[in-house]
């Protein structure tokens, strides 16, 4: 009986990071592009954008507020799941963190640049 509410627990908890990977898709790409302009292109690793002149202003001021607040709303969410699940944190967090980045990263596999 506590096994199959525990399987319930792990099924919510899993739906529900697959239902925010989603709308993780915005927050993750603007990541990635804030990444691949400015730390990563200084490093060499890759190429800035010919149009981005804009500079650091215009991603703290949208950008950042927005992958804060997708991160805020993702801990928020799995916090209460965490303790249903009854599981070791070093298992829950990166199998949930995992789950909501499997969306962006299969729109990654299916649509390469």
């Amino acid at each position: 009986m506590a096994t199959e509410g525990l399987r319930r627990w792990w099924a919510a908890a899993l739906g529900a990071n697959l239902l925010l990977g989603v709308p993780c898709i915005v927050p993750v790409w603007l990541f990635w592009y804030f990444l691949s302009n400015w730390p990563l292109a200084d490093l060499g690793m890759t190429v800035r954008e010919p149009t981005e002149n804009d500079g650091m202003l215009l991603w703290m001021l949208f950008g950042g507020p927005i992958v804060l607040g997708s991160l805020l709303l993702w801990w928020l969410i799995n916090f209460p799941l965490r303790r249903r699940v009854r599981t070791r944190s070093r298992v829950y967090w990166p199998v949930s963190a995992l789950t909501a980045l499997a969306p962006s990263i299969t729109l990654m596999i299916a649509l390469p640049a």
